[in-house]
Parts: structure tokens; C-alpha cells; sequence
């Protein structure tokens, strides 16, 4: 049995058959309205195996090493979509929200990636203006922010620019010929001879 003087005390747990040890500051302090943390703040009785001493919940062992390292640092870790569909779940039960949250986080910003298809970012084509010649002939900078850029005398001949953004950014003299500009935005942009 637990009492609320043991709170800064090891804590042995059987997760699903495998066995983790810790504190019941990690389980009570980073998500103080989860689930382990009402199990574990002193306001409930937890039954302990007499023999052992191991608190067990039936739930996935494996995930739960991910659910700790969260609860002790904070950082979501990094995995496949299958393995944070399986996180999220647990995450789910023992009521994780800022868990929750930086997994979906992560899986939008991936999601936002797969999306972009361009073939350089934007701090490359801030690498290449400042070369003497520059040239993105053909090349697919579809969804980019080039806003605020210096892009003037730039060959874009035949690229591929949807939805790029170009506000601000200075195309004096750039070359447009047979690109695909559609959806791009050139709100006050430069764009002389």
C-alpha cells in the first residue's frame, strides 16, 4: 500500500510484464492531471504485489518505456506513424494531453512535408543568391516563402512556382519564361523589366 509520505520514493511498476522503476515525482509532476498521477499522488490506495513490490497495470510494456522518458523529460520521442499510433493510445489511457499534442504536432509537421514538394528549401535558394549567376531553370520550388528575398537577375525559366511566396522580394530582372506561377503571391514584390 502507498501512502502520500512515500511521494519522492522509488516506484516499482509491471507494465504488461515488463518491469520499470521510478519515482513518484516523475509519474505526478510533468502531467498532474493524468491518470498516473491521481494513481500516484497519495489521494488512492495502489496495491502493491506483497512479494515483489511491483504495481501492475495491464497495458503495453513496450510503449510504456516512451511514456516515462516523456514524463522525465519531456520530449516526444522519435518514431515510425505505426509506432506513435501505438503511443497514442497509451498516451490516450493514461490521459498524456502535452504527450498527445507533441506526437500530433510532429505527425503535421510530417504530414505539412510529405505535402511540399519542392526540391530546395528556402535557406538553400538564400545559398545560391549569394553565388554571381543564378539559376533554378526547371526546377520544382512549389509552396516555398522566397518573401524579402534579393532574387533580381534570377533564371527561373520553366519552374515549376505554385503557390510560392514572393511578397516583398526583390525580382528585378528575373527571368519568368514558361513557369508555372499558379497561386504564388507577389504582394509588393519587385518585379521591373
Amino acid at each position: 500500500m502507498m501512502r502520500h509520505s512515500d511521494l519522492s520514493s522509488l516506484i516499482r511498476l509491471n507494465i504488461g510484464g515488463k518491469k520499470f522503476c521510478t519515482t513518484i515525482d516523475t509519474l505526478t509532476c510533468r502531467e498532474p492531471d493524468s491518470m498516473l498521477a491521481a494513481m500516484f499522488s497519495g489521494r488512492h490506495t495502489v496495491c502493491q504485489d506483497a512479494e515483489k513490490g511491483y504495481v501492475f497495470v495491464d497495458r503495453d510494456g513496450k510503449q510504456f518505456r516512451h511514456i516515462l522518458n516523456w514524463l522525465r523529460d519531456g520530449v516526444v520521442p522519435t518514431l515510425t506513424d505505426s509506432d506513435y499510433s501505438e503511443l497514442i493510445r497509451e498516451a490516450e489511457y493514461y490521459q498524456l494531453l502535452g504527450l498527445i499534442e507533441g506526437i500530433n504536432s510532429i505527425l503535421n509537421k510530417r504530414k505539412d512535408d510529405e505535402d511540399s514538394c519542392a526540391e530546395l528549401t528556402r535557406t538553400d535558394i538564400i545559398k545560391c543568391i549569394q553565388s554571381e549567376r543564378v539559376r533554378f531553370r526547371g526546377i520544382d520550388l512549389s509552396g516555398l516563402d522566397l518573401s524579402k528575398l534579393d532574387l533580381s537577375f534570377v533564371d527561373f525559366s520553366f519552374a515549376c512556382l505554385k503557390n510560392v511566396f514572393f511578397s516583398r522580394a526583390n525580382l528585378h530582372c528575373a527571368k519568368f519564361r514558361d513557369v508555372d506561377a499558379e497561386g504564388s503571391i507577389f504582394h509588393n514584390a519587385t518585379l521591373r523589366e
